[in-house]
C-alpha cells in the first residue's frame, strides 16, 4: 500500500472521529461547536483530491497512459539523387585521378523547367604535389569508388519550391570533382599512376548532358562552389558557346573568388599552392588566352585576372551576401534580372573581419 493511501486513510478516520465528537457535543446541549472553517475544509478537500489523482497515476499501468504532449512533426527529408557514371569517358581518357570513371547526379526537370538546366560543379580543394594527389586517389575527391552513391539535393539544387522557388523544377545536375585542378588539367604521371584529366572530364560530362536534352535548353546556369566556383569562371564562356544566342546563359561562382594577395603570415600561400597545381597538372594550355597572352600561368589561375574578360554574365557570391538572404533566392533575383547586384565589400586587407588560417 502506498504512503499516500495510508495518509489519506488516517485523515478520513480523523474526520469521522471529529464528526462523532460534534454530534456527541450537540446532543449534550454544549454551546461549543467543534468544526473546521470553510477555508480549512476546502484546503483539506483539495489536498485529498490531488492526493487521489497522484495515487491513481502511481497505480496506473504505464501502457495505459495517454500522453498529452504534442508529438514533434517529422522533418521533410531532402531529395536523394543517385550517382551516374559516364561510361563513355574511358574512351577519351576522361578519368579520375585513379583511373576510375567520373560521375554526376541528375534530377530531371518538369513543367515550366523542363527545358532549363542548372549545372553545379563540385568543390573540394586541389592537389599540388605527387604526394597529395596520391593520397587524394584514396578519397571521393580522386576516385569514383569512394563517392557517395546518393547525394541530398538541397539549397539551389532542392526540388522544394519554398526552398528553391526559381530552380526547383529545372534539370539540376551536380558534377562530381575528382581531378584536383578545378576541371582544368590534362596530363598524367605514369610512375605515380596519376591521371590529371579535369579538362577531359568537363568535356565528357558536357557531351553526356547535351545528349540527355541539355542541347535544347532555353535557360542554363553554370554554378560551382569553392574549387568548383573557380571552375565555373574558367569554363563560363566555353559553356555559353554550347548554346544558340536565343538561350539565356549565366554563370555563378560561389566562394570561388580566390585572391592573389599577401596573407596574414606575410607570404603568398595560395600562390604557391596554385603554382604547384598549374605546373603538375599542365593547366596552362587550358587557361583563357585573354589572360595567358600577357600574364604567367599561375596568375591566370586566379579569378581576379580572369573576370574582366569573361563575356557571359557572371555572379560572384561571397559569404557576406549570404547573411542577407537565402542563396537560391538571391541568385534567382539576379538570373531573372529582378534586381541589380552591387559589390558590398572591399578587398582584403581593407576588410579585416575574416578569420584567416596560417598553414605552416
Amino acid at each position: 500500500m502506498g504512503a499516500g493511501v495510508v495518509v489519506m486513510m488516517m485523515i478520513m478516520i480523523m474526520v469521522v472521529i471529529v464528526a462523532v465528537a460534534v454530534l456527541a457535543l450537540g446532543a449534550a446541549g454544549n454551546d461549543y461547536a467543534l468544526s473546521l472553517s470553510e477555508a480549512e475544509q476546502e484546503r483539506v478537500l483539495s489536498w485529498l483530491e490531488n492526493d487521489d489523482d497522484q495515487n491513481q497515476n502511481q497505480n496506473q499501468n504505464p501502457n495505459d497512459a495517454v500522453s498529452t504532449q504534442q508529438q514533434p512533426q517529422p522533418q521533410p527529408q531532402p531529395l536523394l539523387v543517385p550517382l551516374s557514371l559516364i561510361s563513355s569517358a574511358a574512351s577519351t581518357g576522361a578519368v579520375c585521378l585513379d583511373g576510375t570513371l567520373p560521375g554526376y547526379h541528375l534530377h530531371p526537370g518538369h513543367g515550366s523547367g523542363a527545358n532549363s538546366w542548372l549545372i553545379q560543379l563540385e568543390g573540394g580543394g586541389w592537389c599540388n604535389t605527387i604526394r597529395s594527389c596520391v593520397y587524394r586517389k584514396t578519397t571521393r575527391r580522386g576516385s569514383s569508388k569512394f563517392m557517395e552513391k546518393q547525394l541530398p539535393f538541397t539549397g539551389i539544387l532542392s526540388n522544394k519550391p519554398e526552398e528553391n522557388p526559381d530552380f526547383f523544377n529545372w534539370n539540376r545536375v551536380k558534377l562530381r570533382y575528382c581531378d584536383g585542378a578545378s576541371f582544368s588539367g590534362d596530363t598524367q604521371n605514369e610512375a605515380a599512376q596519376l591521371n590529371f584529366r579535369g579538362q577531359r572530364i568537363w568535356s565528357a560530362a558536357i557531351e553526356e548532358l547535351l545528349s540527355k536534352g541539355m542541347k535544347n535548353a532555353q535557360q542554363a546556369l553554370l554554378s560551382g562552389c569553392s574549387a568548383g566556383g573557380l571552375a565555373s569562371i574558367l569554363h563560363c564562356d566555353e559553356f555559353r558557346n554550347l548554346f544558340p544566342e536565343t538561350t539565356k546563359v549565366k554563370c555563378l561562382s560561389d566562394a570561388g573568388f580566390f585572391l592573389d594577395a599577401t596573407d596574414v603570415s606575410g607570404g603568398h600561400t595560395l600562390r604557391n599552392l596554385f603554382k604547384g597545381v598549374v605546373s603538375l597538372q599542365d593547366v596552362q594550355k587550358n587557361l583563357p588566352g585573354t589572360c595567358a597572352n600577357h600574364l604567367d600561368p599561375t596568375s591566370c589561375f586566379f579569378p581576379q585576372n580572369l573576370v574582366a574578360n569573361v563575356k557571359t554574365p557572371l555572379f560572384l557570391l561571397n559569404a557576406a551576401y549570404d547573411a542577407w538572404q537565402a542563396i537560391a533566392v538571391s541568385v534567382g533575383d539576379w538570373y531573372f534580372d529582378r534586381v541589380k547586384v552591387k559589390a558590398i565589400d572591399c578587398a582584403y586587407p581593407c576588410d579585416n573581419t575574416c578569420h584567416n588560417l596560417v598553414f605552416k
